[in-house]
């Protein structure tokens, strides 16, 4: 049986086509990313005629990239606290330590809300020369890098030289990589602390780097502030710390010089790093280069030294998992000096030209804070003095450190700031979805346009349109008694394809068209579990198979969410594009439905989709993006999504399980299901739900269904929309969705 359908050729392709679609799809993200670079080009609007002008035309891009860091919440007013090892305020002439010409005190300033930062600060006994923030990597402690407690090397603590050389230096403790905390009442998980933040927060469209580059500049609110006459401001990091004083000075011009130590190189592979680092539609817009660009024409200093060196997350033990793959090495020094002569080359128009240093410590892989680096810092601040030599380590005037406890308290606040923004996401959608206008249908169904738009290309991420031909080829597979099975595939972009099973009813008379139900499988499925009258699964109940001998044509698309991290880094590689796998499942389905259209057999307004579990995450997105689906039915996924993607308590959460791709930036704040369903409206919608399903309880489906019917009831539609609940597990049910899809496609019922 390899006889191909009419009006297709011969499908030759054989193995594991689904392995095959997302190693074929990760190729293509290759040469997206390769390409972002010279595509960044369009998004700057610089005009280098003076200092001035240069500073204003990249300030939509600084305001952009704050966006995408998720660091533009409104701070606090600053007012920074010395504090004693039990956590109460002391007096000011409390210290934690001393050394040659400072003092260390134990600080505590307000940030955001309920977010406050912690560290120390280094005092210099006369009038500080220059005001600086010193940013360590994160698994180092403002202690250890002030040489107050064991941990970094003496050549290493470039805070504790900054404060010999009479600077006063704020050093905020960081969240670790640990993973003492990370998980919830019910299961702990081996995420480091990063990641575990970072997953709430990016749901919310916010980022832990916004919120630690927010802790820096609360800073320098609070130097802003200081009395007399007015000091330089600077941050200098290393590791993550270079990467949030890099951030930093981008996001904020009061920043008058900055060092980026064991962080700045090429980016185009930032989804190999650990996930803490992802930043939707980062490289769309920005590499190192171009934030680079946004610090000009202030200094910088990239100091080439050693990098963090990160083999992945915490092992696996005793229950914990779930943590995403992630590494960090050490560059070439040569792609280090690469990346800063292409932001060299960025600024290169702009006079007079801005300091853009480059230092290295022992070829690139020494520690951070060399003499050459601190002396060039200090000068790009007005410094003139020459850099002292170390002086005698500092003396710890405590008789007990509180870093561990100060840790934890500073990760349960930022965990319970994401709690808030995730309350707070119900009205911040409501305020969002205030202009649709709901005195009609047609109404509705226009103003829902500017929804859709932006659900595709801000939350989604839209592809260009393809301009390859579909090139359909195909072969036959099942030869039943009711209906006959291709194998087909289509031509999406280079390397990208469509594929999936036809099964078309025997006997169709000339010139009549039939509906069609484009039946889609969940995680790790593939179009044969829905769609092979030879293979049984006990969540799809052959349903495409049985539609089928109903007489409807069905058709089960193989989606790329399947082989378990080789899929996941197909997400990886997207965010940063600004995207999300479902943009490319949007274009394949585009695909699929135009060819659908074209078959002689089918009308070409009755295409319906229905999707169980991740084909009803499907179900939600794709047919709310491409309305030549005329209905959709959501199977054993319908849930309270921003809950279920964000919740630090219960036991449904994404929060704690391995599917880390699951996080969709600022989805909490735009669309939850219900307004994803209102996208699709006034088409028909069922959610089909089984009561034993463990996608979520049935509590909060009720809930967020509720939302969905109020908005098709208030619009006269009522009868459009619908939910069937029945006494089972994660299964199709196919009951009151098969009723749903005979009376909407208008397709009788046959015995």
């Amino acid at each position: 049986m390899t006889q191909p359908l009419n009006g297709t050729e011969l499908l030759k392709s054989e193995g594991d086509l689904a392995a095959q679609m997302v190693a074929d799809i990760s190729r293509f993200l290759d040469r997206e990313i390769a390409a972002s670079t010279r595509r960044r080009v369009k998004h700057w609007k610089r005009d280098f005629s003076s200092r001035k002008a240069y500073t204003e035309s990249v300030e939509p891009n600084r305001q952009r990239f704050r966006r995408i860091i998720g660091a533009d919440e409104k701070r606090e007013a600053p007012e920074l606290q010395k504090v004693a090892i039990d956590g109460q305020v002391n007096s000011s002439d409390f210290a934690a330590g001393a050394g040659p010409g400072y003092k260390a005190f134990t600080v505590r300033w307000k940030v955001v809300r309920d977010v406050e930062a912690e560290g120390l600060l280094l005092e210099p006994n006369g009038e500080p020369r220059a005001n600086i923030i010193a940013l360590p990597d994160c698994d180092c402690s403002p202690e250890a890098l002030t040489g107050l407690t064991p941990g970094l090397p003496q050549e290493a603590q470039f805070a504790r030289r900054l404060a010999e050389n009479g600077c006063r230096v704020l050093i905020p403790t960081l969240i670790d990589r640990g993973d003492t905390w990370s998980g919830t009442p019910v299961r702990m998980t081996n995420q480091p602390h990063r990641e575990f933040i970072y997953r709430a927060a990016f749901e919310m469209g916010h980022h832990l780097i916004g919120f630690e580059v927010q802790k820096v500049l609360s800073g320098v609110d609070w130097f802003v502030q200081q009395k007399g006459r007015r000091k330089p401001i600077g941050v200098i990091g290393h590791g993550e710390g270079g990467l949030l004083a890099l951030y930093s000075a981008a996001a904020d011009t009061r920043i008058g010089a900055a060092v980026v130590s064991g962080y700045f190189q090429p980016r185009e592979k930032v989804w190999e790093e650990p996930i803490y680092r992802n930043v939707f539609a980062l490289l769309q817009e920005f590499g190192d280069a171009e934030i680079a660009g946004l610090v000009a024409p202030r200094s910088l200093i990239v100091e080439a030294s050693r990098h963090p060196k990160i083999e992945g997350p915490p092992e696996p033990r005793d229950g914990r998992s779930g943590a995403a793959p992630g590494k960090l090495i050490t560059p070439d020094l040569a792609d280090v000096n690469n990346e800063f002569e292409r932001a060299k080359s960025l600024v290169a128009d702009l006079k007079p030209s801005p300091k853009f240093i480059f230092t290295t410590s022992a070829g690139g892989r020494g520690a951070p804070g060399t003499d050459e680096t601190l002396q060039a810092f200090l000068k790009c601040l007005g410094v003139k003095a020459r850099l002292k030599p170390s002086g005698r380590a500092p003396r710890n005037l405590q008789s007990s450190s509180d870093s561990e406890s100060r840790l934890e308290l500073q990760f349960h606040q930022l965990l319970e700031h994401t709690q808030y923004l995730m309350r707070e996401g119900e009205f911040r959608r409501t305020a969002f979805w205030s202009e649709a206008d709901e005195s009609s249908v047609k109404a509705w169904d226009k103003s829902a346009r500017r929804y859709r738009r932006y659900f595709w290309e801000e939350v989604i991420g839209k592809f260009p349109k393809p301009r390859m031909a579909p090139n359909p080829r195909s072969r036959l597979v099942f030869d039943e008694p009711k209906y006959l099975g291709y194998e087909v595939m289509l031509d999406v972009y280079p390397d990208v394809f469509a594929f999936g099973i036809l099964l078309v009813p025997k006997h169709i008379k000339k010139g009549e068209r039939r509906p069609v139900v484009v039946c889609q499988h969940g995680l790790e499925g593939r179009p044969r579990d829905v769609a092979d009258p030879g293979v049984y699964n006990n969540s799809y109940h052959q349903y495409a198979c049985r539609l089928a001998e109903r007489g409807f044509v069905t058709f089960a698309p193989q989606n790329p969410y399947i082989g378990m991290d080789d899929f996941r880094v197909l997400q990886r590689k997207l965010n940063p594009l600004k995207k999300t796998l479902f943009a490319i499942i949007v274009r394949q389905h585009e695909r699929i439905v135009e060819w659908l259209s074209k078959l002689p057999f089918v009308d070409r307004r009755r295409i319906a989709f229905y999707g169980l579990s991740y084909g009803g995450k499907t179900a939600m997105r794709v047919p709310a993006i491409v309305e030549q689906y005329c209905l959709s039915i959501c199977s054993a996924d319908y849930n309270e999504w921003i809950w279920k993607n964000t919740s630090a308590r219960h036991r449904h959460s994404y929060m704690t399980t391995g599917e880390y791709e699951m996080f969709e930036f600022d989805l909490g704040n735009t669309f939850n299901y219900a307004e994803m369903s209102w996208l699709i409206c006034p088409r028909p919608f069922m959610v089909e739900r089984g009561h034993h399903d463990g996608v979520a309880p049935d509590e909060w489906v009720a809930y967020e269904f509720a939302k969905t019917y109020r908005r098709y009831n208030l619009l006269g539609i009522g009868d459009c929309a619908e939910m069937e609940l029945f006494n089972g597990p994660h299964t199709i049910n196919g009951q009151g969705t098969f009723e749903f899809l005979h009376r909407h496609l208008r397709w009788p019922m046959r015995k």
